[in-house]
């Protein structure tokens, strides 16, 4: 019965509440007065009768029922409906709103059913929580609370605010903004969720703007494009013809230039074929991924004789490599075998490449051929091919070394070449009357003729390197340049190459080739002294690298301060003698008969100084890797050897190699001499030298652009 009462007594307090605010509502829409906002506060919690008598209905059944009701006197909703819904200005909107609270759906749903009823009493019977609900009851903290926060601006406002979609006071905007509150009041509300959620944007309009403006206001972070490089022009499509190319197949410094070279131009706006012979050696990795192109017969020889022509396909780096199959030519393990072979072989490469370059319908600015094996493409595109579609096309032929020339008798090339007998006369193939030269024929017909260096290209137009072409050479003068190879940073470099016990760059090169000095004499069983000066020769063991002048003066160089590493294979002379010389100074002279391409980098990054005293060197890329691996080049001033060491000046200390010049033992051992005397006695010299050749660029970008111009002249 005293419950009963006390109900009753609280029933009439809520009805009396709701009179009050309903009296007040009025006054709130048209006063900004601040104690409004207190009643307002109160006003939509207590106005609602139907949510009052559900919730005494409930209490009735559950002894929990008076912790409910406190729940319901503290009016935990005055917190929410002063931040969330203040002051609606129609009474109307108040008990709408007043219905979609979330703290009165709470307080019914904590007294709904047993379950909820259990859950609402483990909430309500913390001590803490009673405190904090008898202080809800008061009403007043909350309404002080609302006074502060509206202090800045009157209340009557944010009221305004809410129900004309007026800008609203930044605090309601951040709760009707607020997503997750929205979704709470969804899911503890019973009554019409989707309607409450369409109230609540309904009137955030004002807060959805100020979202759109805080989006807005953040700083976008545009990604700052990089500028792309505009490519040279005009473009060209260019067409490479040779024998050999890395990594298919490679014999000497021919086959780096045909890989690195095409790639290199593919980056300066250049349209790149190159055209192969496809040998049974070429690994088989990359004979698998080869796509057949089609294939036809070709008339070959004077009698009318045909042979099969294959094409196939392998696309890499962006260059499109086209191989020419035939099994009765290129079955042999090696690209070169003998001259009686090798003429027939590489008279069907010639003509067969421009028969697949017009069967594929692609039609090259310029041809580019290499060394006597394609020195024929020009003389076949001047007669036999000059009125097919790839007739037109302009053809460069460089020299790689001028003493390889394809010379066998007249007869026997004029068969397998089938070209008109007006071609081999003194001024085109014919050489001593009896014999016929494939090289010389390619240089008389070709448009324009490269060596791979500038001092190589002046000094092949004398009788001492001209190989009984210096008159020959410098009749066609005119049409003759030289330039320099480069090498392919993509596989000599230092700072990348994975060959290495230690990379290095620059920047540390003084610290780290120490370490990759240490690992080469451990690998190779030399005395492991990082004091030794070690010297390398990576080479063709053959006379034109000057190695019988190395045979003479490699017993002086063994001092007990000095090794040397050998690495190569070649005629047999050389081979045996500097085996010999192992023997004779274990510990201090490794001599490696053989060709390893990891050994190779190996002792370009552990030696300090690279031997290459040649007789003569059309260009030379030992002394071009050996730089840039931060090794000092002793050389003999030839060729390409000379247009890229420039040697050392004491009184300077500029320079970045030691030189000779004659061909004599006695000043290559002098110029040993003088770069063993700067590394033990002004080591600050030679470790700026170290630096200054690893800072040099000796890559092919400036070769390329030197060819691309050439092409571009060529074809204006």
């Amino acid at each position: 019965m005293p419950a009963k009462s006390t109900r009753k007594k609280k029933t009439h307090t809520v009805k009396k509440a709701v009179k009050t605010v309903k009296r007040n509502t009025k006054a709130t829409a048209v006063s900004p007065d601040p104690v409004a906002t207190d009643i307002k506060a109160v006003k939509p919690v207590t106005e609602v009768k139907p949510a009052a008598k559900k919730v005494e209905t409930k209490v009735e059944a559950k002894p929990a029922a008076k912790k409910a009701e406190t729940k319901v006197e503290a009016k935990p909703a005055e917190k929410k409906v002063e931040t969330k819904a203040e002051a609606k200005p129609a009474a109307k909107k108040a008990e709408t709103k007043v219905e979609a609270k979330p703290a009165e759906k709470k307080a019914e749903a904590k007294a709904e059913a047993k379950p909820a009823a259990k859950k609402a009493e483990t909430k309500v019977e913390a001590k803490p929580t009673e405190k904090k609900s008898e202080t809800k009851v008061e009403a007043k903290p909350a309404a002080k609370k609302v006074e502060t926060k509206a202090e800045a601006k009157p209340a009557a406002k944010k009221a305004e605010t809410k129900v004309e979609a007026k800008p609203a006071e930044k605090k309601v905007e951040a709760k009707a903004e607020a997503k997750p509150a929205a979704k709470k009041v969804e899911t503890k509300a019973e009554a019409k969720p989707a309607e409450k959620k369409a109230d609540v944007k309904a009137e955030a309009k004002p807060a959805a703007k100020k979202a759109e403006a805080k989006v807005e206001a953040k700083p976008v972070e545009e990604k700052k494009e990089e500028p792309v490089k505009e490519l040279p022009q005009p473009r060209r499509s260019v067409a490479f013809i040779g024998s050999e190319c890395y990594p298919f197949v490679k014999t000497g410094g021919l086959g780096d230039v045909m890989y690195a070279l095409p790639k290199e131009l593919a980056k300066q706006n250049c349209d790149v074929k190159v055209i192969l012979p496809r040998y049974a050696c070429i690994p088989e990795k990359y004979q698998e991924k080869m796509v057949y192109r089609g294939s036809f017969d070709m008339n070959l020889c004077s009698d009318g004789r045909s042979f099969y022509v294959g094409i196939m396909e392998y696309v890499w780096d962006g260059v499109v490599y086209d191989f020419i199959d035939n099994q009765e030519f290129f079955t042999n393990g090696n690209p070169y075998t003998n001259l009686i072979d090798d003429i027939p072989k590489f008279c069907y490469f010639s003509k067969a490449a421009l028969a697949a370059l017009n069967y594929m319908d692609w039609e090259p600015d310029v041809i580019h051929c290499h060394d006597w094996q394609a020195a024929l493409v020009p003389v076949y595109l001047d007669t036999m091919f000059k009125d097919t579609p790839i007739g037109g096309a302009k053809t460069v032929l460089t020299i790689h070394n001028l003493r390889f020339q394809g010379i066998y008798d007249k007869r026997m090339i004029s068969y397998w070449t089938g070209l008109p007998d007006y071609v081999f006369n003194k001024d085109a193939l014919t050489v001593k009357w009896l014999d016929a030269n494939m090289l010389k024929g390619g240089l008389t017909y070709a448009d324009a003729i490269t060596t791979v260096s500038g001092t190589y290209a002046w000094e092949i137009q004398t009788p001492e390197y001209g190989e009984d072409l210096d008159a020959h050479l410098r009749y066609h003068s005119g049409k003759l340049r030289g330039i320099v190879n480069g090498i392919d940073y993509d596989i000599w470099n230092p700072a990348t190459d994975p060959r290495l016990a230690n990379n290095y760059d620059l920047g540390n090169v003084l610290t780290e080739k120490r370490k990759n000095k240490k690992a080469l004499q451990e690998e190779l069983g030399l005395e492991v002294d990082d004091g030794k000066f070690v010297i390398g020769l990576v080479s063709r063991l053959t006379n034109q690298k000057g190695l019988d002048l190395v045979n003479e003066i490699l017993p002086q160089l063994i001092d007990g301060n000095t090794q040397v590493v050998i690495l190569g294979t070649g005629d047999a002379q050389y081979e045996d003698s500097f085996r010999y010389y192992e023997n004779a100074y274990k510990g201090q002279v490794c001599s490696n008969i053989m060709y390893d391409e990891t050994r190779a980098h190996h002792i370009y990054a552990g030696a300090d100084a690279l031997l290459v005293p040649s007789r003569f060197e059309p260009c030379g890329l030992t002394q071009l890797i050996a730089m840039h691996y931060g090794d000092i080049p002793i050389v003999r001033e030839t060729g390409g050897l000379k247009d890229t060491v420039e040697p050392y000046n004491e009184y300077t200390n500029w320079g970045n190699g030691f030189t000779f010049d004659r061909y004599e033992s006695g000043l290559l051992l002098d110029a040993v001499n003088r770069a063993k005397t700067l590394y033990f006695t002004n080591r600050w010299c030679w470790d700026e030298m170290v630096q200054r050749n690893m800072d040099k660029d000796v890559s092919w970008e400036s070769s390329a652009r030197q060819y691309r111009d050439l092409y571009v002249d060529l074809t204006r």
